[in-house]
């Protein structure tokens, strides 16, 4: 088992602190209260219940125990991200060093007439 691998469970127990979870692979697993969701969690029984089947990833996993951590909201997170996909054009021509190539020879030659007016 890999951190950051997404695993099928069903949740066997449900305490105040977290969820038990039964993994496909025979290992359990325990989902904290702060990994169900993004917010405040008022009543834990509220929005898991016992049998129900999750799609979980692990977090972090105890080779000596074969104990696993587990996250729901590593995935709901995973869902409200979008990429930023950039638009490559020349509609933006007036940024970047083009601009500034074209106009230094201008600004040299203003700053010398001004500096020789003395």
């Amino acid at each position: 088992m890999k951190i950051g691998q997404k695993v099928r469970g069903t949740i066997t127990g449900i305490k105040p602190y977290g969820a038990f979870v039964s993994l496909e692979n025979g290992t359990m697993g325990l989902i904290h209260i702060s990994e169900i969701k993004t917010g405040y969690i008022d009543n834990i029984y509220h929005v898991l219940s016992v049998g129900q089947d999750v799609l979980v990833q692990v977090v972090d996993f105890d080779e000596f125990t074969q104990k696993a951590s587990l996250s729901l909201r590593t995935l709901e997170e995973e869902k409200h991200h979008f990429q930023h996909r950039h638009r490559f054009s020349n509609s933006r021509y007036k940024i970047g060093f083009k601009p500034l190539e074209e106009h230094l020879p201008i600004w040299t030659k203003e700053a010398i007439e001004y500096l020789n007016k003395d």
